[in-house]
């Protein structure tokens, strides 16, 4: 008989069977009585004991394996070492030496299938359902690989070649490829079934309840699944011990039969796959909806603590679902009773390098932090825009995991997607970061805490929205608040009350006129400190300039990390203003802090100068301003002694003192009896130093 060709004959195949429109199997296919029986059976053996593992990653490097045997493309990497084993009382690799021994035993009665099959629901009792069809796959695709390996390589390596001799394995499978093939598509159904029986076993359901008809439904067609799968599994493993052992003029017939036996396995399990799938998405809809308003219900009603809440959040697959980012030590929702809880929402790339180290600063190395140090924890909750998480998203989150000084999600990715909805619904995620505060009790005390805690970091403690409004009420717009801690040099000059100016442009020609304009004022004894800030953007322009105002030793500059934590605090005070709303008077906070992002916008050059931590007295200047007032000095310096140079610098700022003096006609007359004025008086009508004379009547 000559060879027929697979596509000719698997093409036949699936036209009987869609012909049929029902199971093609001899004897007929098991009635539902004869599946009652059979399910009864199979629940007789099952009792999990709580051990598991993550059969989702396992069945990833069952794909790969297939992937590799049919060589159509590169498989990513599956890292199987760092996969967590809960409750196992021997190792992994003993079990799948245990359940190989059982797929490629010889029987005497090689077709008793049911009797070989319900040995292997007993060996695995201890395990879930999906556990018990991945272990049995991935030991039956392992030995398949190293079957489809010895072939690949023994006509280039000795050694495979040697090992294929002592094996007796025939020197040329090419007749065999029609069976290989038909068994690729047969452990892909097998796949197909066994992620529908995953994502089912992944359902919360000891946080909802399903509806009884659909759970009882689903779960047996996911016994009759199981069982198909392990079944379907030995009688494959038979046909690859036994065609390895054919002679060359056996091929055709026994091809031919093995490969019509797969494709009835895959028929069957393409049935059963396609009503599981259709159960174990209305499993699906109906936990997700139920969830996504339990979820809602549980953050009115009122908590005793922040248990509940934080187990319908996190706890949903894992009963140590977060971890400290500090020690890697894996942590339960019972660590953070009774404290306020920061949820952190982000990307997996998390906030941008200057929103990270000012939030690291603010939160973590805050001089008050060591007294608030217990009261709070900040749990960073990494949710990818795209539904799926990626490996660039995993690897990026293990490596910032790993050197936060918060907590986070242990395995984020675990997360359930009606939490998620939640997330991205009640507390308005999209794209960027959301930092959500519970109270010790579990209530939403804040919405959204980010520009707080980067504005006043652990002083805003418990960073609930009233602190907030508390806080702007004491808060005035001051150069201490305008710098904050960011530079420790330009800190200390705020506190010894040194007089500092503080500037921006993106134009050199500008800052070396300015600079040079200073230093003339400074020559003539004034005491000031300059700083260079640079600008909100972080162009390759804005560094030059940095680093040559620096090199030539214009002025201090802040570096250009703490350029752009100075610009992000700034954007940080306008946002939280606008987000109390429109105050109903004149927000000094709010107009000045807007006047220097729009400065800066808009490419002007502009120079904030003031003294001392609590003053409100400071002058900003825009650049043209600014010039015109330093061309002056010769008229206004004269009074820097008496008045101050700041007080002076104001003065001549007035629209009256560009005239000249007025020849004071409201001269101050004071008599014997009255004390004397001490120092320099001003006139108030043209602000230019008044002469004193003593006149006797």
């Amino acid at each position: 008989m000559h060879y027929m060709s697979f596509n000719w004959f698997t093409n036949i195949t699936l036209a009987i069977m869609n012909m049929l429109g029902s199971d093609p199997f001899l004897p007929q296919s098991i009635s539902s009585l004869a599946e009652e029986v059979l399910i009864k059976k199979l629940l007789l053996s099952h009792d999990p004991d709580g051990r598991h593992f993550d059969s989702e990653l396992f069945l990833c490097a069952v794909e790969n394996i297939m992937l590799c045997t049919t060589a159509e493309e590169v498989p990513d990497d599956v890292n199987l070492e760092s996969m967590e084993v809960v409750g196992l009382e021997e190792p992994l690799g003993k079990t799948f030496g245990k359940i190989s021994h059982e797929i490629l035993c010889k029987w005497p009665d090689q077709e008793d299938l049911h009797t070989r099959t319900m040995l292997l629901f007993d060996l695995l009792g201890s395990y879930k359902w999906d556990a018990k069809v991945v272990l049995v796959l991935a030991s039956f695709v392992a030995s398949y690989g190293e079957l489809r390996l010895l072939m690949q390589l023994c006509s280039s390596n000795p050694l495979a070649l040697s090992v294929t001799m002592l094996k007796q394995l025939p020197a040329d499978m090419s007749p065999l490829k029609p069976r290989f093939k038909a068994l690729s598509l047969l452990v892909n159904a097998m796949v197909d079934v066994t992620k529908s029986i995953i994502k089912f076993e992944k359902l919360p359901l000891s946080h909802v309840e399903l509806d009884h008809e659909a759970k009882n439904a689903t779960k047996s067609i996911i016994y009759i699944a199981v069982y198909w799968i392990i079944r379907g599994i030995l009688r494959c493993a038979s046909q690859i011990t036994d065609s390895t052992l054919l002679k060359s003029e056996q091929y055709s017939d026994s091809t031919i039969i093995a490969t019509w036996e797969v494709l009835s396995l895959v028929y069957r399990l393409r049935s059963i796959y396609s009503r599981l799938r259709q159960q174990v998405e209305i499993c699906h809809q109906q936990t997700e909806t139920k969830l996504y308003w339990k979820l809602m219900n549980v953050f009115q009603e009122t908590q005793v603590d922040n248990q509940e809440v934080l187990r319908f959040l996190f706890t949903m697959r894992d009963d140590l679902p977060l971890k400290d980012c500090s020690s890697q030590a894996k942590l339960g929702v019972s660590d953070l009773k009774g404290k306020i809880v920061i949820l952190l929402f982000s990307r997996p790339e998390f906030l941008s390098i200057d929103e990270t180290l000012l939030l690291v600063q603010q939160t973590h190395n805050h001089p008050h932090y060591k007294n608030l140090e217990g009261s709070y924890r900040i749990v960073w909750i990494p949710i990818p825009v795209s539904s799926q998480w990626t490996t660039a998203d995993a690897t990026m989150f293990d490596f910032l995991s790993s050197i936060f000084p918060w907590y986070s999600v242990r395995k984020p990715w675990l997360l359930n997607s009606a939490v998620v909805a939640f997330i991205k619904e009640a507390w308005n995620y999209k794209k960027e970061p959301v930092v959500v505060v519970l109270d010790s009790q579990g209530n939403v005390t804040n919405k959204n805490v980010l520009d707080m805690l980067l504005i006043w970091g652990v002083i805003a403690y418990p960073f609930s929205a009233s602190r907030e409004n508390e806080l702007w009420q004491e808060q005035n717009w001051t150069l201490q608040f305008m710098v904050d801690a960011i530079d420790p040099c330009l800190t200390k000059w705020v506190e010894e009350d040194r007089n500092i100016c503080i500037y921006g442009s993106n134009n050199i020609d500008w800052i070396l006129e300015f600079t040079g304009k200073m230093e003339i004022i400074k020559s003539a004894g004034v005491k000031l400190e300059m700083v260079y800030v640079g600008k909100r953007n972080s162009s390759q322009q804005t560094r030059n300039i940095l680093t040559r105002v620096d090199h030539k030793q214009l002025s201090s500059v802040l570096s250009f990390i703490k350029s752009q934590l100075f610009w992000l605090r700034l954007q940080s005070i306008r946002r939280s203003k606008l987000r109390l709303g429109k105050p109903e008077t004149t927000d000094h906070v709010l107009d000045e802090v807007s006047a220097l992002l729009d400065m800066d916008y808009n490419d002007k050059n502009w120079a904030v100068i003031g003294r001392g931590s609590n003053s409100m007295d400071m002058v900003r200047l825009k650049g043209p301003e600014l010039m015109e007032c330093l061309d002056m000095f010769p008229k206004w310096g004269g009074s820097v002694a008496e008045l101050g140079f700041l007080s002076a610098l104001r003065n001549s700022l007035e629209p009256s003192f560009s005239s000249g003096p007025c020849g004071h006609d409201n001269d101050v007359t004071l008599s014997s009896e009255e004390p004397a004025l001490q120092g320099m008086v001003v006139c108030g009508k043209c602000k230019h130093p008044m002469k004193k004379f003593v006149i006797y009547k």
